[in-house]
Order: C-alpha cells, then sequence, then structure tokens
C-alpha cells in the first residue's frame, strides 16, 4: 500500500487529501460564509464614474478642484403636465414656500410653459447629498403627488435602489433558466442542487471579500454574481461529469478522488483563457477596466477553489443521491449535424471568410458613445421615464463650468462677453455678469459717492469705509492721491463692510441694515459658487449636444477663447468634457486590449495544443464572432456604449474561447485513432452537451441583464455579451469543424509537441499492463498503476510494455510516431 501511495500523482495526493479532510473543509466555507454575510455590508459601491478617470485628465482635475473650491447647489427640474397656466403659477408659489427650496424658477414663456405643462427650476440650500435638500425634494413630491408629475434630479436619487432590485430579478430568472438547462444536460438531478451551492458559496465568498478591495464601482457590484455564475459554472459540471464517469468502475470515495486529481489540471487550463482575458481588462487608461477585471479574476479564483474544496465533499455527502437520481440523455446525437458539417466543409468556410470581412469593415463604422445622453434601454425605470418627458417638452441644456484663475475682474467680463457672442451659447454666468441694482455689476468698480449712491449709505462714512479698506489692502498712495478716485470691486466692498459691522467698527440703522444684510447674503451666495481661493467659474450654457465631433470641436474653441485671457490654468468640466476625454482614451484602451487578450490567449493555447497554427484557427473563430457580433449594431443604426465594447471584446475573448478548445481537444485525441471526418463528427457529439450549457448559461445571463436593467452601461453590456455568446457558439459548432478539418496540414506542420517512442497497440483477453498509457480501455480493470485487463484495449504505449498473458485472440499494430 506505501508503495502505491508513493507512486501517486501530487494531484492523486492533493485530491485525496481534500477528499478525507471534507469535513474540515465543510467548517471553513460555513465559517467564511457566516464571516461574508457580514463583510458584503462594509463593501463601498462607487457610482462616479468620473472618478475612474485618471487624474490628469481635465475632468478629473476640474471635478477636484470645484469640488475644493466651489459650493455646488442641488438642483431639480420639475415638470407637472395637464394643468393651466394659474394652476402653474400657483405651484410656483407653493414650491417657494417649501423650507430648503431656496428658489423656483417659472416664468410664462415657452421655456417654462406649453401644451398645459409646466416646468419649474428648483434649486435647493443645500448641495446633492445634504439633508435639508433630501427632505426638500421629498416634501416636494409629496406637494405635487397629485399632478402628472416628472422630476429630473440627483437629490435622493433612488437609481442604486432600481438598480438593485432589477438584478435580484435578473438573478432569480437567471436561476431559473440554468435550474432548466441543468435538468436537461446533467447525468443526474442530484448534480443540480450540488452545482447551485458550490456556485452560491463562490458567490458569496466573493461578494463578502469585495471590502478587501477599498471600493468597487456599482458596474462590477451589479453585474459580477452574475457573469461569475455564467463564466464558472463550467468548472463545477466539469467536475460532476467526470465524477458521473469515474463512478461507473469505482467507488464513491475512490471516484471523487480519481476525478478531483483529472479535473483540477483540466480546470485550471480551462480557466487560464478567462482570466487572461480579464487581465487584459485591467490594462485599460480607464480604470473601470481594472475595476471589474479584478473583481472578475477574485471571482473566478474562489470559483476554483470552490469546486476543488467544497465540491467533492458535497459529491461524497450524497452519493447515494446522485446513483438514485441518474437519468437518461435528454440530449439528441448530434452525429446528422457532424455529417452535415463535414459534407459542407467546402462551402461554409468561405462564406464565413467573407463575413469576417465584412463584419471587420462594418464593426469599425460603428458609432461609438461616452456618456448617457443618448443611450437607451429596452427597459425604462421612472426616472428615465421622467428626464426624457422632460427633454421632450422642453429640451435639454448641455451645461459647462469654466475655471479659471481668480482675481481679474475686468478679464472675467471681457471672456464672458466674448462667449456670450457665440452661437452655441444659450446664457453665460459668471461673478462679472451678474446685476447690481439697474446700471452696474457685482465686479464693477466703484468710487465712495457711487457706494453711496448705491447702498444709501452717508458720503461721509463711505469715504471712512474706503479709507478703511486701503488701510487694509496696504493701498497708502491711494489716501495721499485722494480717496474720492479710488475704486474697489462692489463684492469685494460689501464683504468689507460686512466684516467691520460685525466686528461693531461700522454701524447702520435697523432698516438699511436689514437691506444690505439682504444685499450680503445674495453676493456670499453667487461667490461660493462663482469664486474659489485661486480659481472662478464661468458657467456655460449651451444647444450643443453632450457628444460628438461638433461639441468636441467646440471644446477647442472654448479653450481657445479662454486661451487669449488666461494662457494657462483653465479647465472646462461638464458631461462633454468628460465624454472628449473617455473618447480620447478609447483608442488606446481599445488597441491595448485586442492586442493583450489575443496575445494572452494565444500563449495559453499554444502551450495547450502545442502547435503553432492551431491557436490562430482557433483565434480567428472568435475574433470573427466578435466582429460579426458588433457589425449587426452598424447594420441595425444602433450606437455602441464604448464601455460595453471594451468588456464584451475581453470577456468574449477569454470565455468563448473555451468552446473553441473544447472541441479542439477531443478532435485531437480522436483522430489518432480513426479518420479525421469521423473524428470532427465525434468530436462534435462528445462536446455538444458541454458547449450547449456553457454557452446557453452565459448567453441567457447576458439578455437577461441587456433586457431587464434599465441601467444603460450594464445593459448594453449584458445585450452584446449574450448576442456575442449565441455568435461564437454557431461558429464553433459549424465552421470550427471544418476549419480542423481543412487545416489539418498545418496544424500538424507547425506542431512542435516533442516526438517520443510511442506505440500504438490492440489487444483484446487478458493483458498484463506496466507503464504509462494513453486510449481507451474497454472491460475490467485490476490494479492502479500495473495490472491486469480483460477486455479490449486500444492505446498508445510511451513507456514500458503492453502484452497478452495468454491465448485469447489479440492483434497488434504498431505505428511509427512519423506515420501518425
Amino acid at each position: 500500500m506505501d508503495k502505491e501511495q508513493s507512486s501517486n500523482t501530487f494531484w492523486e495526493k492533493l485530491a485525496t487529501f481534500i477528499v478525507d479532510k471534507r469535513n474540515g473543509f465543510f467548517f471553513v466555507f460555513i465559517g467564511l460564509a457566516i464571516f461574508s454575510v457580514f463583510s458584503s455590508q462594509w463593501v463601498v459601491v462607487n457610482d462616479d464614474l468620473i472618478d475612474y478617470l485618471p487624474e490628469d485628465t481635465e475632468t478629473r482635475q476640474g471635478v477636484s478642484l470645484m469640488d475644493d473650491e466651489f459650493l455646488t447647489y442641488a438642483t431639480a427640474e420639475v415638470m407637472v403636465s395637464n394643468i393651466t397656466l394659474e394652476k402653474a403659477e400657483d405651484i410656483a408659489l407653493r414650491l417657494e414656500s417649501i423650507e430648503g427650496v431656496s428658489t423656483v424658477e417659472f416664468e410664462n414663456n415657452e421655456e417654462h410653459f406649453h401644451s398645459a405643462a409646466a416646468l419649474f427650476n428648483l434649486r435647493f440650500s443645500g448641495e446633492v447629498s445634504d439633508d435639508v435638500s433630501i427632505e426638500a425634494m421629498e416634501e416636494v413630491r409629496d406637494e405635487l403627488s397629485d399632478y402628472d408629475l416628472y422630476i429630473s434630479t440627483e437629490v435622493g436619487s433612488t437609481t442604486a435602489d432600481l438598480l438593485d432590485d432589477e438584478m435580484k430579478v435578473v438573478m432569480l430568472v437567471a436561476i431559473v433558466i440554468i435550474v432548466t438547462v441543468l435538468f436537461f444536460t446533467s447525468k443526474t438531478y442530484m448534480e443540480i442542487p450540488i452545482l447551485l451551492v458550490t456556485f452560491g458559496a463562490a458567490a458569496l465568498l466573493n461578494v463578502g471579500t469585495n471590502f478587501l478591495l477599498g471600493e468597487i464601482s456599482f458596474i462590477s457590484d451589479s453585474i459580477a454574481i452574475i457573469l461569475q455564475l455564467a463564466l464558472a459554472i463550467d468548472y463545477a459540471i466539469i467536475l460532476a461529469h467526470r465524477y458521473t464517469e469515474e463512478r461507473i468502475f469505482l467507488e464513491p470515495r475512490e471516484a471523487v478522488i480519481s476525478a478531483l486529481s483529472k479535473a483540477i489540471p483540466e480546470i485550471s487550463s480551462s480557466s487560464l483563457t478567462t482570466i487572461s482575458g480579464l487581465a487584459a481588462l485591467m490594462l485599460m487608461q480607464f480604470e473601470i477596466g481594472f475595476d471589474m477585471g479584478l473583481v472578475l479574476i477574485k471571482a473566478i479564483i474562489l470559483s476554483l477553489f470552490s469546486v476543488f474544496t467544497l465540491m467533492p465533499g458535497l459529491l461524497m455527502v450524497f452519493n447515494k443521491s446522485i446513483d438514485k437520481t441518474e437519468h437518461r440523455d435528454f440530449i439528441p446525437s448530434t452525429k446528422p449535424l457532424g455529417r452535415l458539417v463535414v459534407k459542407t466543409k467546402y462551402i461554409l468556410p468561405p462564406i464565413f471568410l467573407g463575413l469576417i470581412f465584412f463584419g471587420y469593415f462594418f464593426s469599425g463604422k460603428v458609432n461609438y458613445l461616452y456618456g448617457y445622453s443618448e443611450l437607451t434601454t429596452i427597459k425604462q425605470n421612472q426616472i428615465q421615464i421622467s428626464e426624457k418627458m422632460i427633454k421632450d417638452n422642453f429640451g435639454k441644456t448641455n451645461l459647462m463650468a469654466l475655471l479659471i484663475p481668480t482675481g481679474d475682474y475686468e478679464k472675467e467680463e471681457n471672456l464672458i462677453k466674448d462667449l456670450e457672442r457665440l452661437e452655441v451659447t444659450d446664457s453665460v454666468t459668471g461673478l462679472a455678469n451678474i446685476e447690481a441694482g439697474e446700471d452696474n455689476f457685482i465686479t464693477d468698480s466703484l468710487s465712495p459717492r457711487q457706494f453711496s449712491e448705491l447702498t444709501d449709505i452717508d458720503i461721509e462714512r463711505s469715504r471712512l469705509l474706503y479709507q478703511a479698506y486701503a488701510i487694509g489692502d496696504d493701498s497708502y498712495e491711494k489716501l495721499i492721491s485722494g480717496i474720492n478716485n479710488y475704486k474697489v470691486p462692489l463684492i469685494d466692498m460689501f464683504f468689507f463692510l460686512q466684516k467691520e459691522k460685525v466686528s461693531g467698527l461700522v454701524t447702520l440703522d435697523d432698516e438699511l441694515e436689514e437691506e444690505l444684510d439682504d444685499m450680503y447674503v445674495q453676493l456670499k451666495d453667487a461667490q461660493l459658487q462663482l469664486k474659489g481661493e485661486n480659481y472662478s467659474r464661468i458657467l456655460i450654457e449651451t444647444n450643443l449636444p453632450e457628444e460628438g465631433d461638433e461639441t468636441f470641436e467646440w471644446l477647442d474653441r472654448f479653450h481657445e477663447i479662454a486661451g487669449k485671457y488666461y494662457p494657462e490654468d483653465v479647465l472646462l468640466v461638464g458631461e462633454s468634457t468628460n465624454n472628449a476625454d473617455l473618447s480620447d482614451f478609447f483608442v488606446d484602451d481599445n488597441r491595448l486590449i485586442g492586442v493583450t487578450s489575443a496575445v494572452f490567449v494565444m500563449i495559453v493555447l499554444l502551450f495547450t495544443f502545442q502547435s503553432a497554427g492551431l491557436p490562430i484557427l482557433l483565434m480567428m473563430i472568435i475574433q470573427g464572432s466578435i466582429w460579426l457580433n458588433f457589425s449587426i449594431s452598424y447594420l441595425t443604426n444602433t450606437d455602441v456604449f464604448f464601455i460595453s465594447y471594451l468588456i464584451v471584446t475581453s470577456i468574449q475573448m477569454g470565455a468563448n474561447i473555451d468552446y473553441a478548445i473544447i472541441i479542439t481537444g477531443r478532435y485531437q485525441l480522436l483522430k489518432e485513432d480513426m479518420p479525421k471526418s469521423e473524428a470532427v463528427v465525434e468530436a462534435l457529439d462528445q462536446a455538444f452537451p458541454t458547449v450547449l450549457t456553457s454557452g446557453s448559461i452565459l448567453a441567457s445571463a447576458g439578455l437577461l441583464i441587456g433586457f431587464l436593467s434599465s441601467e444603460p452601461s450594464i445593459s448594453s453590456i449584458g445585450f452584446f455579451l449574450g448576442r456575442g455568446t449565441i455568435i461564437s457558439m454557431i461558429l464553433v459548432l459549424t465552421v470550427l469543424p471544418q476549419i480542423l478539418l481543412l487545416g489539418n496540414n498545418i496544424i500538424d506542420k507547425t506542431a512542435f509537441e516533442l516526438k517520443s517512442r510511442r506505440r500504438h497497440k490492440r489487444h483484446r483477453g487478458l493483458i498484463r499492463v506496466d507503464g504509462h498509457i494513453i486510449g481507451n480501455i474497454s472491460g475490467k480493470v485490476e490494479g492502479e498503476l500495473k495490472g491486469t485487463i480483460l477486455g479490449d484495449v486500444d492505446a498508445l504505449v510511451q513507456s514500458g510494455y503492453m502484452e497478452n498473458t495468454d491465448e485469447s485472440p489479440s492483434e497488434e499494430k504498431v505505428v511509427d510516431n512519423d506515420e501518425k
């Protein structure tokens, strides 16, 4: 016994340890599961894609600067339909009375009322996440609950909750579909709950360890579980099928050990292509790729851990139920399809090559989108419906913020005037064009007399105030040259007056003080929004679309105009600049992912099949399916969200290639013992259940996300992944076998497997075996490494010998390796 154990392979020893220590692994998983239930609540989810832009981008710098230097009050567009103008005016008054609503903009014009619909522009007293804004927004909803109401705002947004609810529905439907697929493709019914428990444990561990990453994106948080299920359930299916095959000849413990020892290297090798595609995703400049790649790679690794350590124990515990629930094969033979594929081997490949050419051409003409404004989803949530209603009735303004160095109001005023003259600007707002009275702006420089006339302050007191300001500003020359000619920007003098008043150095009568206090509040409000410590902010409302060549050209034009006054340190921030930054990255990221994912997968295939030509043939199938997938978008005039394209191509390259590997691997083995045409038919028949199970699960999961999610980026990822997987399955089951046949000489001539002295032998009867063999045995086997076989042997003898031990009929065929 010791000699037998010492001759076991590493994988057999590892499998034996896992099976015999299964109770320990059960306790480990129970502990990890309990921990994950709590730790899943620690995960920080980031729903702002801007945070994933590189730090040196204009958008990222501008947003960070605005967060540091400016106060941005929360706003809301509130549309009420089926009302009269009088009712709209009454609603405006009611909204103004709500605590936390600072201003309500509504006028009797086309911009705010037409076709029995009114649009109210609300500004709150706090920022988006402040309680005062959230409470005010809730009161607005309550106040107008009896009307046909449509609201567009980030205040109290329920997008995250809606997305979470949608993903729960997707997961539930996906499980139903997966159970249905497994019902027909499994070999025993008891496999199904074992597979679900194994996956459930892996999914829970993945969710429970996300907190270790610091934070994850809302995209990864939403679809990681679904994609983990679709990408990794293959591993559990492979082990389950291995077990049922070994169970025919072995007792449960030995069957699990044998199945696990064979499945670990097989599954690990299969997972490398998927991990390779996800690793390529992590190289994106747009760091959402790194986020998704890391989360999904972790999901794959934890799935492997669950399959290798938890599932063997479950197979042991439920081995009797597995035996009792064995059922007939529901999947029909695909040999008729295989024979048809062989007959049409000179027809489909030329058609496929033509489709690849057109797919490459049309996929390159797809219109990519970088923002959400033009993206549509099949399912629409209430927020999207409201935004569409407001846009359809009153249009949508494209707002941008121009950040310039602060301090020179004259430059700012001239810049604003230049911007106002442009045909694409609807309005421009900065400190330099905010009115103070009928004839002045708050940045106008006023003399003591002008300030006195504007504020009703006594002229002498005004002069004293200016003298104090000059002393504080170290402008002593102004005192000498005459204070009457000294001019100070109105906003600066107002703040100085407030400071002196608070310190008790200036006293005013009650009526004047109240009036000036109100003016100070308005000026302070403007300053908080438009003037920071180092930068001033100019708000530009344009009639440009949020993205497109025209818009991106105008961004350069805005920079050019601002550059006349501020040669450096000018930043432009908005959805359009964000989209422009993303479009700049897309070209490089697309090229990077395309090349690196192909190289990573090619390396895996190269070592898997030990042929230089075979990986190229397999890659041609999957790359062709990617081009065909996105060429359909061009032909149907459907825009593609750039993130979806990058993520789907990476996953499709890494995951769908497994289908091609399965068929190719079986063909390579079978063609050693039978004619190539028969080998293709048999390989297709053997691989079809696995490809069908895996492909249908991934395709259904993707399409479910596409149809049931209202989040544009997530929906498009799911839809394109589902469609791409279906295309890959069709090509793998039809065109790939034909390419293997036609390219067989290329495969053999480019093989670099080291030749060995292998002999192909066939025996019948009682046979003694001593050595390492590969092949098929039909009969009863005694012994593990050495033993006798009663039955038929068809095997390659790699070392040692194999001979008949009795006078039973025997035939021996020795085939030189070169002939093979």
